[in-house]
């Protein structure tokens, strides 16, 4: 968990905010408490969206349909105002790691661990579908690893813009490359084998640390996903045979989801979860973070919590009293924090996250790889666009203004007799945020820039941009000039780069934003990108 930002609102409805988890391209994830001392995790959509009336029924339906999902292994909605002037919603709040960064930080699951997971996202499943509800988006970033078993997160608000004119015109399709299912990709009926398809493509990603389908761009990876056997790699008997039929192509030649958890535990999930289902590291790793939250003042906590990126789900007893009209009110952040009387009491189910529609533009648009959707797009469908990762996305900053002048009053000399150039503190350090492109359009990934210090010249630091599917440009950056308010850099790509990433020299500028550091570059080839980035090491 990241401080608020002073362009970041202190209260939401009858939250108040003690610090941001993340953010992506639907918007950012806050962790709120109510008054009743109840902790959530607040998500508020980005304003643009609040604008289109179109957006707003949807996710007035989204959000009525995701409070009838109950159960054991879904992260409950708690609250929202859909008519808020920047709409939200509240939900069950877990600490911890996703699937997907829990297998990037210890490989593959245990055999053991990948029938639990297996078995609780169905019935999970099973209890959603009866409600005639399709989830739509079930990928590993939306799985967290909890003591408590599996819970399965997202209902709703990524689902609220498929069909949103703000987003794009016609032929949305909402989900993730590599974990759509066929049917989704083609524009066809979307039910519930579709979301059997995805928990398929999951539990591959668990049980091996790969994805059924690889590739290195959106459009290879929904060709293969339409036209190709998946790669199954290491899994074995049963549950080889289990998960082929959960990826089958036919909608109809997949397993019920009652049926594919019976089959990974004929007596229920939740006798299995009781027994250990975790590995030893990783129970250790979210019995830390569960402390750290259990210490957390009625402030902001001393230090980051382990886990920063967007976490929603657990258990919190009854529901916080409402206000008539819940606001969103930003608040000055100049002043200090009150003081607290007495440490926060924090209720929480154990549990661990992390934080994984482009327009067909034929040209290299992420901030260094090339996502060429359009031409490849083509032999899959014809007429539609694809949004990708919404909540994974990027998140645009508010900062602007021009503070070039004011940087040329304080620039310091370009260099000294020696070629020394003291960088101050602030800009020292790993930062990493979610990028954009193309004005804020279109979202890029992860940002990742690390700053040491250099005299004017030499090495500066590393740029690492990595896609929303895993692939990655690195750039080598070289001082050019520091001043009290801006660093300014050369990008130079790196030789070894995939050759969708872009080329060539391009300037980058630096700038601190309160506790965060926005990242600027002038590369028209790959949209402008921008990023706020939080310090991470």
């Amino acid at each position: 968990m990241q401080p608020l930002g002073v362009d970041e609102p202190t209260v939401v409805g009858p939250y108040r905010l003690l610090g941001r988890l993340g953010s992506g391209g639907m918007g950012r994830v806050y962790l709120g408490r109510s008054t009743g001392g109840r902790t959530v995790a607040v998500k508020i959509v980005h304003p643009h969206f609040a604008l289109d009336e179109e957006f707003r029924a949807r996710f007035r339906r989204e959000v009525e349909a995701a409070r009838r999902v109950g159960g054991a292994w879904t992260a409950p909605v708690l609250d929202a105002d859909p008519e808020a002037p920047v709409p939200w919603v509240a939900t069950g709040y877990a600490a911890g790691p996703s699937l997907a960064a829990a297998v990037a930080d210890a490989g593959a699951l245990p055999a053991h661990s990948v029938r639990v997971l297996g078995a609780g996202l169905a019935e999970a499943l099973s209890a959603v579908h009866a409600l005639g509800l399709v989830h739509r988006d079930v990928k590993p970033s939306n799985v967290l690893l909890t003591l408590d078993g599996p819970l399965l997160i997202d209902f709703g608000i990524a689902r609220a813009t498929d069909g949103t004119a703000s987003l794009t015109s016609t032929g949305v399709s909402v989900g993730s490359p590599g974990y759509m299912s066929p049917e989704q990709i083609l524009g066809k009926t979307v039910a519930g084998p579709a979301d059997i398809f995805s928990l398929g493509a999951l539990l591959v990603y668990a049980a091996t640390g790969e994805p059924p389908f690889p590739g290195d761009s959106s459009a290879s990876l929904l060709y293969k996903v339409v036209h190709e056997e998946p790669r199954l790699g290491t899994l074995e008997g049963e549950l080889r045979q289990l998960v082929a039929e959960c990826l089958a192509k036919d909608p109809g030649e997949r397993p019920a989801p009652g049926d594919v958890a019976r089959r990974l535990a004929p007596e229920g999930a939740a006798r299995l979860v009781a027994a250990g289902w975790l590995p030893g590291p990783m129970v250790e790793q979210v019995s830390r973070s569960a402390v750290r939250l259990l210490n957390l003042e009625a402030g902001l906590p001393s230090g980051p919590v382990e886990f920063s990126n967007p976490s929603v789900g657990g258990e919190f007893g009854p529901p916080p009293v409402m206000t008539p009209t819940p606001t969103y009110v930003p608040e000055p952040r100049d002043a200090p924090p009150p003081p607290a009387d007495r440490p926060g009491k924090l209720s929480v189910s154990v549990a661990a996250t992390s934080a994984a529609g482009v327009n067909g533009r034929g040209r290299r648009l992420s901030c260094t790889v090339a996502l060429a959707v359009a031409g490849a797009l083509a032999a899959v469908t014809v007429g539609s666009a694809f949004l990708f990762d919404l909540m994974p996305g990027g998140d645009k900053s508010t900062d602007s203004g021009d503070t070039s002048a004011a940087d040329s009053a304080y620039a310091t000399p370009s260099a000294s007799a020696t070629g020394e150039q003291s960088i101050p503190a602030s800009y020292l350090g790993t930062w990493e945020g979610p990028g954009l492109a193309l004005s804020g359009t279109l979202p890029m990934g992860t940002i990742r820039v690390t700053v040491h210090q250099a005299a004017v010249g030499k090495e500066l630091g590393t740029f690492r941009q990595t896609d929303q599917i895993g692939g990655i440009c690195d750039d080598v950056l070289i001082l050019k000039q520091v001043t009290s308010k801006q660093l300014i850099a050369t990008s130079i790509a790196d030789e070894s780069n995939r050759d969708v990433c872009t080329t060539g020299e391009h300037e980058v500028r630096l700038t601190p934003v309160g506790d965060d550091l926005k990242y600027e570059t002038d590369n028209a080839e790959a949209g402008d990108p921008v990023a706020r980035m939080s310090k991470v090491g």
